[in-house]
Parts: C-alpha cells; structure tokens; sequence
C-alpha cells in the first residue's frame, strides 16, 4: 500500500489539474509591491552547498537538449496575495531565464511569467520544524509539481534520509527509488567532496 503525504488543510482531495488557474499577463500582480528577497537569512552552511550541488550539476551536465532553469532558495509566486513558497531547489524545463535578472519581475520564478510550475521541488531538512513533510507537500501538490523530493540527511523526520513523490491525482505517491520520471533523471545519494 502506498503511502501519500498531503496536508489536510491545502492538499486537494482528489485532483488531475493544478488547483490553481494561471493569470494572463495583463492580470500579472503589481511586482513592485510584492517582496522578493527579504534579507533574513534562512539556511544553514550544509543546506547552501546541497543547494549549490544540485543546481551547479544540471547546468554542468549537460543532460538535456531542452531548456531549463534551476534555482536555489527563491521565491516561487504561485498564486496573487499567497506568500510564495521558498524550495530549496527547483527545477522547470523547457523555460529560459531572463537576460537581465535584475529587475523585480525577473528576481523569483513567477509562475504567471513563466507560464508553468517547476516540474522538481526539493527541500533539505534541517530541523522538523519546516513543514517538509507535513505543509510543504500540500502547499506543492496544490499548484500541480510533479515530483517532491525531501533530502533528510539527520533523519530529522524519519528513518528514510532520501523520499521521492511523484503527483498521482492531486497527491504525492513516494516513487521508485531515484527516479523522476517526467525530468528524466535520476537522484541519489553520493558521498564525497565538493568544493
């Protein structure tokens, strides 16, 4: 029997479309207004390499013809007047991001500017109190992300230090261990030194 992670309160019960309707850009909200960087500082040493790791090995890669953006620790704006949700790691192909990163719109991924969601999120645990497996999960399968990922190396939340979810009917499903089957990739553990 497969288990699901959800949240009671914000996962859908039983959905095959995103929960959430993408505006036109004529609707797109107001970017001044909306804070994008907020200068506390939020992670730890340990979760900024893993960060780094993963974003700097797909774009060093060069594991697929598509196009992609892979971020760290920004902004993903989902819906007007919803706090964005902050992963540690996204991943969204067949986008590009913009030339110039600097101006407001161009600092975060918006998903009404780049027309999707990220098909991979991954968060690092640091603690149990960041909602990776309770809020989180509901939060994402809510806007339609297709594969959730928790990397739990103090095995924080559990006995398990690496879960993948794929989005089965509005819920995550854990999946075949590391493999994301709509990226085309895999994920493992790997032990060893960077930097």
């Amino acid at each position: 029997m497969a288990s699901e992670i959800t949240s009671p309160k914000q996962a859908p019960s039983v959905a095959t479309e995103p929960a959430v309707e993408w505006l036109p850009p004529e609707l797109w909200p107001g970017f001044d207004e909306l804070v994008t960087e907020d200068d506390t500082p939020v992670d730890n040493l340990f979760s900024e390499k893993q960060q780094r790791l993963l974003t700097g090995t797909l774009y060093s890669a060069h594991w697929t013809d598509r196009s992609f953006v892979a971020m760290a620790n920004v902004g993903l704006f989902y819906a007007s007047g919803v706090p964005p949700a902050v992963p540690d790691m996204l991943l969204s192909l067949d986008v590009e991001a913009p030339d110039d990163m600097w101006p407001k719109q161009n600092r975060s991924y918006f998903v009404a500017k780049y027309g999707k969601v990220p098909e991979v999120v991954i968060e690092v645990v640091s603690n149990r109190e960041g909602g990776e497996d309770t809020t989180k999960p509901g939060v994402y399968a809510g806007i339609g992300v297709s594969h959730y990922v928790i990397f739990d190396p103090d095995r924080s939340l559990g006995a398990e230090v690496l879960r993948l979810h794929r989005l089965d009917h509005g819920r995550y499903v854990p999946t075949a261990r590391g493999w994301l089957s709509q990226v085309g990739l895999g994920l493992a553990l790997w032990e060893g030194s960077f930097e």
